[in-house]
């Protein structure tokens, strides 16, 4: 079975990602089959970059993507769509009964 999932490079307190796809039985910085992207945590807008049209074939022949590189592929499919930390969270029902 195929993974997409991230591979740490990078050097004490500055870590970037590979994201790559990779046999599930690999370790996690272990042997890989393909190189789709990158993914830099430092970096504020654009963070990371994927190949969609490769991540698209390995999604076909039924690799499974972590939770991280599943959120990273929605965001390169939809521009517009912002990161689950930038987003406003919405008022709760409890303050809307108060006011």
């Amino acid at each position: 079975m195929v993974k997409l999932r991230m591979r740490r490079t990078g050097c004490t307190n500055h870590a970037t990602y590979r994201i790559v796809a990779a046999d599930a039985r690999s370790p996690r910085d272990g042997k890989f089959l393909e190189i789709l992207g990158w993914y830099d945590t430092q970096m504020k807008d654009a963070n990371f970059k994927l190949d969609i049209p490769r991540v698209d074939y390995w999604l076909s022949k039924g690799a499974k993507p972590s939770t991280t590189v599943a959120s990273l592929i929605r965001r390169a499919k939809n521009p517009d769509l912002k990161p689950h930390h930038a987003r406003k969270a919405a008022p709760k029902a409890e303050a809307k009964k108060e006011a």
